[in-house]
């Protein structure tokens, strides 16, 4: 994607589909909502292990975070 269109990662998708916030996410982990807004926006990503407590969280697959279908 090009131009002012801004690329989310599955991580941002997955939580407007289960109507939860990055807020609410970060507070389940334990870490700061800029964390969560970085990761949804791709200027950062969360580590392997972090990966799989937000896929628990979510009652996701890792997989489904990963790929876009």
């Amino acid at each position: 994607m090009t131009g002012s269109r801004r690329r989310y990662n599955r991580i941002k998708i997955v939580l407007l589909e289960k109507e939860k916030t990055n807020i609410w996410l970060a507070e389940q982990l334990g870490v700061s909502s800029t964390a969560v807004s970085k990761w949804c926006t791709n200027r950062n990503q969360p580590t392997v292990e972090t990966l799989f407590k937000i896929s628990e969280i979510l009652n996701v697959g890792v997989c489904e975070l990963l790929v876009t279908k």
